[in-house]
């Protein structure tokens, strides 16, 4: 049977877990490796880099580039090519924010076939945050969620636990999901543009057909508009829009697009996707402001609020 949104690893890979490492053609920057290739995604480090020989590959090619987003959670994250303090957040009981732990890690260089050398893991000691490493921020975990494990798409953060018989075709669907990943639009777009593009493809590809065509809640029928503007992420201005789906098959359910700019590296913007199963079996939507107020840069426990931090109609 297909797994809408999730499926279980078949098995490890040798290549260096995702992360942040010594960019192989500059050395002074880092550079996002995605365990398969590097990516276009750079940052400069906290501290200068002692410049290495470059290594190149045993063919000579440059490797690869690819645009796969890869997240690491809490306890998973490779940060390489300087010592650096990560101050990762977490929430007491009231769902304020306060700075958990900071983690190193020591410097890695690349291998001889162009990827990195693995380099000891960053834990962030607190197991109610999700970290995205790529992308500079950090997810709240609300009671009633965990983080996303053994799931097909390596850009989802946050899933409600178990899944169900999916209405439509055969599978296994789940009642709720958050996905993270940056945002695939055009140089100087805002977060608004961004926000209103991608609504109809996260409607689609949550509750229409899934990535092998089949269609778990019958397929989309039709939609509303629950809510929609600008609203604080992080510290940054953003921007947001909520729909209402209806399906052939099933209650439905509610999708959120969310758009802001990153505090990570060139502060390319980030889209954070929300998907809730409607009805009385699905996540309340206070879920969807509860996380969004959640959200924090790596490093900054002090941003929060700003413009357009209450997200529109009560629910």
């Amino acid at each position: 049977m297909a797994v809408h949104g999730t499926a279980y690893s078949a098995g490890m890979s040798s290549a260096p877990p995702p992360g942040w490492y010594r960019d192989p053609s500059y050395p002074l920057t880092e550079r996002w490796w995605d365990g398969a290739a590097w990516t276009d995604h750079r940052r400069q480090p906290d501290a200068p880099v002692p410049p290495v020989a470059r290594l190149e590959p045993a063919d000579g090619r440059e490797p690869r580039r690819a645009g796969a987003i890869a997240l690491t959670t809490a306890g998973a994250v490779l940060v390489a090519a300087v010592v650096t303090g990560v101050v990762v957040l977490g929430h007491d009981g009231d769902g304020a924010a306060r700075a958990e732990s900071s983690a190193t890690a020591p410097t890695s260089a690349p291998a001889s076939d162009g990827s990195p050398t693995a380099a000891a893991p960053s834990a962030t000691g607190d197991p109610n945050v999700v970290l995205d490493d790529l992308n500079g921020i950090t997810f709240p975990v609300p009671k009633g969620w965990a983080r996303a494990e053994n799931v097909a798409e390596d850009d989802v953060v946050l899933t409600t636990p178990g899944v169900y018989d999916c209405p439509g075709d055969p599978g296994f669907c789940r009642r709720g999901r958050v996905l993270s990943r940056t945002a695939t639009s055009a140089p100087g777009a805002s977060p608004e543009s961004i926000a209103k593009g991608d609504i109809a493809d996260a409607a689609d590809e949550e509750y229409d057909r899934d990535p092998i065509g089949n269609r778990p809640y019958g397929g989309v029928t039709s939609h509303r508009l629950l809510g929609s503007g600008q609203i604080a992420v992080a510290g940054r201005a953003g921007y947001f829009v909520r729909w209402r789906v209806n399906t052939a098959k099933g209650p439905g359910g509610c999708v959120e697009s969310l758009a802001f700019p990153s505090s990570a590296g060139s502060q390319t913007p980030v889209v954070v996707r929300f998907a809730f199963d409607a009805g009385p079996d699905g996540p309340p939507l206070s879920d969807m402001d509860r996380i969004t107020k959640g959200i924090r840069p790596v490093g900054d426990a002090a941003a929060s609020g700003g413009v357009g931090s209450s997200i529109g109609p009560g629910h």
